[in-house]
């Protein structure tokens, strides 16, 4: 029994070394997500589950369900974008657990220096998801799969060539809503005679194999993380 316990201890201390810890802040922007925070099952004194996807599980459950976000999705983008790394920058300038940009920070007024906290970077993140699908507005009668998948397509790539996207499928008769046909006309974008239409807003894209490519990811490693982890 000593045995089992002594290498249950040094198996955490590794865990925990490898990881880092995380952060805790308060900046005026946050004081009220925090304080409702405070209040909830998740206060110090309260037991929290363990961790089964990573070391960031509890941050990132508590953090995503206040924005009503499915945590397990978050993780499956936190694991893709940095693989549950805190403290690396992207030769774009993207940082931290979720890759935030700095754009991102400015436009929900966080200080440019808090952006790499895992608290702040997570919050930003689902700030960012929640502004995604409400500027998107898809139907309430969307397939599951094809809202996750658009809304991780507009994480990736930026809202703007998805909507270019959208519409461009509105134009030629066909369904907006569908992933299938979005990921088609986001291809698509890359030729003049799709990008220089006047209802394309955002002018030429090129990257669709690697928006395509991180949504099949990410949705994959969300179905691994489903089976892994209760809600």
């Amino acid at each position: 029994m000593l045995k089992k316990t002594v290498l249950t201890f040094a198996f955490l201390t590794i865990l925990t070394t490898f990881y880092g810890f995380n952060a805790h802040f308060s900046t005026p922007v946050m004081d009220d997500v925090l304080n409702e925070t405070a209040e909830t099952d998740y206060a110090p004194h309260a037991e929290e589950p363990r961790n089964v996807i990573s070391a960031y599980d509890n941050l990132i459950r508590r953090v995503s369900e206040q924005e009503g976000n499915d945590w397990r999705l978050m993780s499956a983008i936190a694991y893709h974008e940095s693989r549950f790394t805190p403290d690396i920058t992207s030769r774009s300038g993207a940082r931290g657990l979720m890759q935030i940009m700095p754009s991102v920070a400015r436009h929900f007024e966080v200080p440019l220096d808090r952006i790499s906290d895992p608290e702040t970077n997570v919050w930003l993140a689902n700030k960012l998801m929640t502004e995604i699908q409400s500027t998107l507005r898809l139907p309430e009668s969307t397939p599951e799969k094809d809202r996750m998948s658009i809304v991780l397509a507009s994480y990736n790539s930026g809202i703007g060539h998805v909507s270019d996207a959208r519409r461009l499928a509105r134009l030629h008769g066909e369904n907006p809503n569908s992933w299938e046909v979005v990921a088609r006309y986001l291809t698509l974008k890359a030729q003049p005679e799709y990008y220089e239409n006047e209802v394309v807003k955002c002018g030429r894209f090129t990257g669709s194999r690697q928006t395509l490519a991180y949504v099949d990811d990410v949705i994959g490693r969300y179905d691994k993380y489903c089976r892994m982890a209760g809600r």
